[in-house]
């Protein structure tokens, strides 16, 4: 019957709140189901929308969990409006209407945090080559200095400009 109080939705609306240490060990448990790439690039299936980018985050392993979170935290801090998605396997942020500004991708040794229209940023980021035409990227180790700072300004200045439209 229709909003009837059973002993059985009682029980379950009386359900306290996972503890913390509930959450991680969730959390850890889901990041065994996702299949590591080569390089431990989580294997997230294509989706858009913040879950797949969280499961993606979640999925990261090591270090490279943190920084992912930061990289997150800090677009959409600075970008409060960026819509996400997971695509080839990395997450992309972008702007509606202008496509995808940033993107990052976990490879052995480090995180890789390409900009799309990289060329137009100021200073350019240190990573291109001829073939990567406009991207330029910048690849992040475990021992680097995270410059927030700059990172910061890059996503600002990015999320202003035309992005990739596949």
């Amino acid at each position: 019957m229709a909003g009837e109080i059973t002993k059985h939705t009682a029980k379950a609306a009386g359900k306290a709140k996972p503890k913390p240490r509930d959450v991680e060990a969730t959390q850890a448990r889901e990041r065994k189901t996702v299949a590591l790439l080569s390089g431990g690039n989580p294997q997230i299936a294509k989706g858009d929308g913040d879950a797949p980018v969280q499961a993606y985050i979640a999925a990261m392993p090591g270090w490279k969990r943190g920084l992912g979170e930061r990289l997150d935290a800090l677009i959409v801090r600075n970008v409060p409006d960026a819509r996400k998605a997971v695509k080839w396997t990395s997450p992309f942020y972008g702007v509606e209407g202008q496509g995808w500004f940033v993107t990052f991708h976990v490879l052995t040794h480090y995180v890789k945090v390409t900009f799309f229209s990289g060329m137009l940023l100021r200073p350019i980021p240190p990573g291109g080559t001829v073939k990567s035409k406009d991207a330029r990227w910048i690849d992040i180790r475990e021992d680097d200095d995270f410059d927030e700072p700059l990172m910061a300004d890059w996503v600002k200045q990015a999320a202003a400009l035309p992005g990739w439209v596949p």
